[in-house]
């Protein structure tokens, strides 16, 4: 990931935290950095439940808050089956794994980017 301001270094570091203390599955970091004017980073992660989903939702909140960082809006809570959590430069998405894999967040952001070798190799 290119180097980006010291703040939202160590607000990457709470989400993925708060990520990790609920155990989110798949999580993956998408730079967007001169794809979209919205953000730099996404985070998408998915729960196992929608209860789940929620929790981590309101996890990432917590630990953005404990930063210092309020979160612009968080979409998504009534349903929990995909939640957004804007905090600005970085924007989270904790999702069902079958939402996950219908809306494909993961190939839309980084169609064009250069494939990892192991991907290239089959």
């Amino acid at each position: 990931m290119p180097a980006s301001s010291t703040s939202e270094q160590a607000l990457r570091r709470r989400v993925l935290a708060a990520l990790d203390e609920l155990k989110a599955k798949d999580v993956r970091e998408i730079d967007v950095r001169g794809k979209t004017s919205i953000a730099d980073l996404l985070i998408v992660a998915s729960g196992t439940s929608s209860r789940h989903v929620k929790s981590i939702a309101d996890e990432v909140v917590k630990f953005a808050k404990q930063a210092g960082v309020l979160p612009l809006g968080v979409e998504g809570q009534q349903e929990a089956e995909w939640v957004l959590v804007d905090l600005g430069d970085i924007i989270v998405h904790v999702m069902l794994p079958r939402i996950r894999e219908f809306y494909g967040l993961e190939r839309l952001w980084t169609v064009g980017d250069d494939m990892p070798e192991a991907a290239n190799a089959s």
